[in-house]
C-alpha cells in the first residue's frame, strides 16, 4: 500500500549492503531536490515496522534534501528471509545499458546530473599506483603516415563506446621510458590499421 508518511516514521536499515560514494549520493541530493515527484512513482519500500527494505540512499538523500514526508510501499507478510532476498534483488542490475541509444537520444551532460555513472577511466588511476605491471608503448602518430582522427566529448557515451567497440587498452604514451619526467600513461588512442580491422571485425558494430 502506497502512503505518504513523515521522513522520521521511516527506518533506515543498519544492514543495508549498499554503499554510495560521496559524489553520487551529493547527485542523488540534488535529483531529488530538483524531481521530488520521482519519489512518489517510485515510493520507498518498507515492512510493517517502516524499516526500509529499499530505498535506504533515497531515504538518507531525502532527509539532506531537506523533504519533511517521503512516499513508502509497506510489503506486508514477508518472512525474515523474504526480506533479506528483497534487500538483495532490489539491488542487483541484470540488465546493461545500450550505449549506443544513450549516444543518440540523450545528453551526456544530463546523464551525469542523473546519476548515470559514465565509466570514466578510474581503472588509470589504479593501474598509476601499480609499479608492477608492464604496460605496451603507445603507437606513434608520426609524418609520414596517413590518418584519420575521431572526435568525441570528453566523458561522453559516444567515447565510452567507442573504447568498448575499438577494445582500446591502457598504454604508456608518448613513447618515453618508464620512470621518465614525461612518462604517463593512458587510454590507447592510436591504432594501426590491422589492429582496426582485428578489433572492428571482431566487435558488435558491424
Amino acid at each position: 500500500m502506497k502512503q505518504q508518511v513523515k521522513i522520521s516514521k521511516v527506518k533506515g536499515n543498519p544492514n543495508n549492503p549498499r554503499i554510495i560514494k560521496n559524489d553520487k549520493f551529493k547527485k542523488l541530493v540534488k535529483s531529488i531536490q530538483e524531481f521530488p515527484e520521482m519519489l512518489k512513482l517510485r515510493p520507498i519500500v518498507v515492512d510493517e515496522d517502516f524499516m526500509v527494505l529499499g530505498g535506504n540512499m533515497r531515504l538518507k538523500a531525502s532527509k539532506d534534501a531537506g523533504l519533511k514526508e517521503v512516499w513508502i510501499e509497506v510489503a506486508e507478510g514477508l518472512t525474515e528471509e523474504q526480506k533479506k532476498e528483497f534487500i538483495v534483488k532490489d539491488n542487483v542490475g541484470f540488465g546493461e545499458w545500450d550505449w549506443d541509444v544513450l549516444a543518440n537520444e540523450w545528453d551526456n551532460i544530463k546523464l551525469e546530473d542523473w546519476g548515470l555513472e559514465l565509466k570514466i577511466d578510474e581503472e588509470i588511476d589504479n593501474l598509476e599506483e601499480d609499479e608492477e605491471i608492464e604496460l605496451p608503448q603507445s603507437v606513434q602518430l608520426e609524418p609520414p603516415k596517413e590518418y584519420i582522427i575521431i572526435l568525441c566529448e570528453p566523458n561522453s557515451v559516444e567515447w565510452e563506446e567507442l573504447k568498448m567497440d575499438l577494445q582500446l587498452g591502457i598504454v604508456r604514451k608518448g613513447g618515453y621510458k618508464k620512470g621518465s619526467a614525461f612518462d604517463a600513461i593512458s587510454t590507447e588512442r592510436v591504432l594501426t590499421y590491422k589492429n582496426f580491422k582485428e578489433r572492428y571485425d571482431n566487435s558488435d558494430t558491424k
